[in-house]
Protein backbone atom coordinates (compact mmCIF):
# COMPACT_ATOMS: atom_id res chain seq x y z
CA UNK A 1 0.00 0.00 0.00
CA UNK A 2 1.36 3.73 -1.10
CA UNK A 3 1.89 5.94 2.03
CA UNK A 4 -0.50 8.79 2.40
CA UNK A 5 1.58 11.80 1.05
CA UNK A 6 2.18 14.95 3.36
CA UNK A 7 -0.97 18.21 2.34
CA UNK A 8 0.52 20.01 -0.15
CA UNK A 9 2.79 17.48 -1.64
CA UNK A 10 1.26 18.08 -5.69
CA UNK A 11 2.18 21.95 -5.19
CA UNK A 12 5.79 20.97 -4.04
CA UNK A 13 5.97 18.30 -6.63
CA UNK A 14 5.28 20.58 -9.36
CA UNK A 15 7.92 23.35 -8.45
CA UNK A 16 10.37 20.18 -8.16
CA UNK A 17 9.86 19.71 -12.19
CA UNK A 18 10.18 23.07 -12.94
CA UNK A 19 13.37 23.43 -10.73
CA UNK A 20 14.53 20.60 -12.94
CA UNK A 21 13.65 21.86 -16.09
CA UNK A 22 15.66 24.94 -15.51
CA UNK A 23 18.96 23.14 -14.65
CA UNK A 24 18.31 21.59 -17.80
CA UNK A 25 19.06 24.37 -19.72
CA UNK A 26 22.30 24.41 -18.36
CA UNK A 27 23.38 21.24 -19.76
CA UNK A 28 24.40 21.66 -23.20
CA UNK A 29 22.89 20.11 -25.54
CA UNK A 30 25.11 17.38 -27.07
CA UNK A 31 24.60 16.12 -23.95
CA UNK A 32 21.05 15.16 -24.03
CA UNK A 33 19.42 12.98 -26.38
CA UNK A 34 22.52 12.61 -28.45
CA UNK A 35 24.62 9.82 -29.21
CA UNK A 36 26.64 10.84 -26.32
CA UNK A 37 24.34 10.14 -23.73
CA UNK A 38 23.18 6.94 -25.58
CA UNK A 39 26.05 5.40 -25.42
CA UNK A 40 25.92 5.91 -21.54
CA UNK A 41 22.72 4.26 -21.82
CA UNK A 42 24.09 1.68 -23.26
CA UNK A 43 27.50 1.43 -20.66
CA UNK A 44 24.19 1.13 -17.99
CA UNK A 45 22.40 -0.90 -19.92
CA UNK A 46 25.32 -3.80 -19.83
CA UNK A 47 26.22 -2.72 -16.12
CA UNK A 48 22.73 -3.35 -15.12
CA UNK A 49 22.59 -6.37 -17.18
CA UNK A 50 25.84 -7.59 -15.39
CA UNK A 51 24.68 -6.62 -11.76
CA UNK A 52 20.81 -8.85 -12.75
CA UNK A 53 23.05 -11.57 -13.78
CA UNK A 54 24.93 -11.90 -10.83
CA UNK A 55 22.59 -11.33 -8.15
CA UNK A 56 19.31 -12.16 -9.52
CA UNK A 57 17.68 -15.56 -7.53
CA UNK A 58 14.30 -15.15 -9.96
CA UNK A 59 12.50 -15.05 -13.40
CA UNK A 60 15.01 -12.89 -15.85
CA UNK A 61 12.44 -11.59 -18.59
CA UNK A 62 11.65 -9.03 -21.21
CA UNK A 63 9.11 -6.64 -20.62
CA UNK A 64 8.12 -2.96 -21.79
CA UNK A 65 10.96 -2.57 -23.43
CA UNK A 66 12.94 -3.59 -20.64
CA UNK A 67 14.96 -6.11 -19.21
CA UNK A 68 13.20 -7.57 -15.78
CA UNK A 69 15.52 -9.28 -13.05
CA UNK A 70 13.36 -10.97 -10.29
CA UNK A 71 14.65 -11.80 -6.86
CA UNK A 72 17.50 -9.53 -6.37
CA UNK A 73 18.41 -9.53 -2.81
CA UNK A 74 17.21 -5.86 -1.34
CA UNK A 75 20.60 -4.71 -0.49
CA UNK A 76 21.60 -4.64 -4.50
CA UNK A 77 18.76 -2.29 -5.22
CA UNK A 78 16.95 0.69 -4.01
CA UNK A 79 13.30 1.13 -2.74
CA UNK A 80 11.05 -1.13 -4.74
CA UNK A 81 13.49 -1.42 -7.55
CA UNK A 82 15.58 0.52 -9.55
CA UNK A 83 16.09 0.95 -13.33
CA UNK A 84 19.21 1.15 -14.18
CA UNK A 85 19.50 1.66 -17.92
CA UNK A 86 17.18 -0.62 -19.93
CA UNK A 87 17.40 -2.73 -16.95
CA UNK A 88 14.74 -2.87 -13.81
CA UNK A 89 16.07 -4.46 -10.59
CA UNK A 90 13.80 -5.96 -8.30
CA UNK A 91 12.94 -8.25 -5.92
CA UNK A 92 10.18 -10.76 -5.50
CA UNK A 93 7.27 -8.15 -5.41
CA UNK A 94 4.43 -7.86 -7.82
CA UNK A 95 4.88 -6.33 -10.87
CA UNK A 96 2.17 -4.76 -12.96
CA UNK A 97 1.90 -2.65 -16.56
CA UNK A 98 1.99 0.97 -14.82
CA UNK A 99 4.79 -0.10 -12.70
CA UNK A 100 6.76 -1.07 -16.36
CA UNK A 101 5.31 2.18 -17.51
CA UNK A 102 6.82 3.69 -14.69
CA UNK A 103 10.03 2.04 -14.73
CA UNK A 104 10.06 2.50 -19.02
CA UNK A 105 9.93 6.38 -18.44
CA UNK A 106 13.28 6.09 -15.71
CA UNK A 107 14.79 3.98 -19.09
CA UNK A 108 13.77 7.05 -21.22
CA UNK A 109 15.32 9.67 -19.06
CA UNK A 110 18.44 7.51 -19.15
CA UNK A 111 18.52 7.26 -22.87
CA UNK A 112 18.13 11.16 -22.67
CA UNK A 113 20.70 12.27 -20.04
CA UNK A 114 22.67 8.99 -20.37
CA UNK A 115 25.75 9.40 -17.49
CA UNK A 116 24.59 12.14 -16.19
CA UNK A 117 21.48 10.13 -15.03
CA UNK A 118 23.14 8.93 -11.54
CA UNK A 119 24.02 12.40 -10.91
CA UNK A 120 21.05 14.14 -11.69
CA UNK A 121 19.08 11.79 -9.70
CA UNK A 122 20.59 11.89 -6.79
CA UNK A 123 20.89 15.89 -7.07
CA UNK A 124 17.15 15.62 -7.41
CA UNK A 125 17.27 13.53 -3.98
CA UNK A 126 15.95 10.82 -2.43
CA UNK A 127 12.23 11.83 -1.47
CA UNK A 128 10.34 10.45 -4.24
CA UNK A 129 7.81 13.87 -3.67
CA UNK A 130 10.29 16.17 -4.44
CA UNK A 131 12.45 14.21 -7.20
CA UNK A 132 11.48 15.38 -10.45
CA UNK A 133 12.42 11.85 -11.67
CA UNK A 134 10.03 9.91 -9.90
CA UNK A 135 7.52 12.70 -10.29
CA UNK A 136 7.75 12.99 -14.33
CA UNK A 137 7.41 8.85 -14.20
CA UNK A 138 3.94 9.14 -12.41
CA UNK A 139 4.21 8.83 -8.39
CA UNK A 140 1.00 7.28 -8.89
CA UNK A 141 2.16 4.03 -10.78
CA UNK A 142 5.67 3.89 -9.07
CA UNK A 143 3.74 3.37 -6.10
CA UNK A 144 4.85 6.58 -3.91
CA UNK A 145 1.30 7.78 -3.40
CA UNK A 146 -1.84 6.13 -3.44
CA UNK A 147 -3.73 5.39 -7.11
CA UNK A 148 -7.32 8.05 -7.41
Amino acid sequence: MSPVPPAGWEERAARAVERGRRWDRWIPGILLDSPLSHAGYAFFTAFGFCWGLLWSTGRVSRRGGLWVFRGMPNATFGRGGVCVGGCFLTGAGRIDDRLLAHEATHRDQWRRYGALMPFLYLAAGRDPLRNRFEIEAGLEDGRYVPRR
